[in-house]
């Protein structure tokens, strides 16, 4: 009965969407810069040292669309990502001499039958 109930609720389709995000430092102050201006290039792999917490005081999830076409139908998907965390490590240092910076987020997936 649940199976179902989920199978009706959803349109009668189960999309599995796969999404990818990424972040980059629109602008850094100087005074940040200048904690890392002697530091090493960051390793090829996150390194397990050095992170701290930094508060998000403000976002903007970002959202995409998508018209996908399915034996049931037109469907529009939509995908927003939403940071749940950031971190901040100033024991390494980006190629543009930056601190290196880690984000958390998640995916909340949507799709609706297009009319």
């Amino acid at each position: 009965m649940l199976g179902r109930l989920v199978f009706h609720l959803f349109c009668g389709v189960n999309f599995d969407v796969k999404a990818i995000g990424g972040i980059a430092v629109e602008n850094t102050p100087e005074e940040v810069k200048k904690l890392v201006i002697d530091k090493p290039l960051a390793p090829s792999e996150p390194p397990r040292e050095g992170w701290e917490i930094i508060e998000i005081v403000e976002q903007q999830p970002a959202e995409a669309q998508e018209i996908v076409q399915s034996s049931k139908g037109i469907f529009l998907v939509k995908v927003i990502a939403e940071v749940v965390m950031v971190a901040r490590n100033t024991l390494y240092k980006s190629p543009f001499d930056e601190p290196i910076y880690w984000a958390s987020w998640v995916y909340k997936v949507s799709w609706r039958l297009k009319k």
